[in-house]
């Protein structure tokens, strides 16, 4: 298909109802149904330059971020279609309730702007949620939420940045480096 031809309608449809299902189940953390709607799971973090692929990688993946953010909800802005995707535009919502990797928890609640890709393969199956969001407004949100003249707040801000500086420098997953130019010839 074409890059400038949109599917059918009923086609466009399906995928978002998929899509906001998709963002449903997270939020009521029912993750065999958010997993049901890929043949198979795979999540590309692009701030992070990190994959999750396949049903236990992704599963981890939930597992970790409700575990740092509980109570993680989504409130959409856009929703559009591409040939080959739906792409949402969300604030990410949450607190700060247990360790982000390295990072114990601030309680501080963060509201991050994100756009996530959900891509479709030729035979309407989801292949990849792909999120773009800034590491940084969610770490300001999360450290910024601290009383710095509270010693106890204090603690908590000199763990979290060793939690940061502990998970800094790791290599990017190739699958998102070695990338291809477009063909934009047509």
């Amino acid at each position: 298909m074409s890059r400038f031809t949109l599917p059918p309608e009923e086609v466009l449809r399906a995928r978002e109802k998929l899509v906001l299902d998709h963002f449903r189940d997270e939020v009521l953390q029912d993750w065999d149904a958010v997993l049901s709607t890929f043949p198979h799971p795979h999540y590309e973090l692009i701030a992070q330059m990190t994959v999750h692929d396949g049903a236990d990688e992704v599963g981890g993946y939930y597992h970790d971020t409700r575990t740092a953010f509980p109570d993680q909800d989504h409130e959409i802005i856009a929703l559009r279609h591409a040939h080959d995707a739906v792409i949402v535009e969300f604030w990410l919502t949450g607190t700060h309730k247990g360790p982000l990797g390295k990072i114990p928890p601030t309680g501080s609640k963060h509201r991050t702007r994100m756009t996530a890709y959900f891509i479709f393969d030729a035979d309407e199956n989801l292949v990849t949620e792909r999120v773009y969001f800034d590491q940084l407004t969610i770490l300001k949100q999360l450290l910024g939420g601290l009383d710095k003249k509270n010693p106890a707040d204090l603690l908590k801000l000199g763990r979290a940045v060793a939690g940061v500086l502990a998970m800094a420098g790791g290599e990017p997953d190739p699958r998102l480096t070695r990338t291809v130019a477009a063909d934009l010839d047509d």
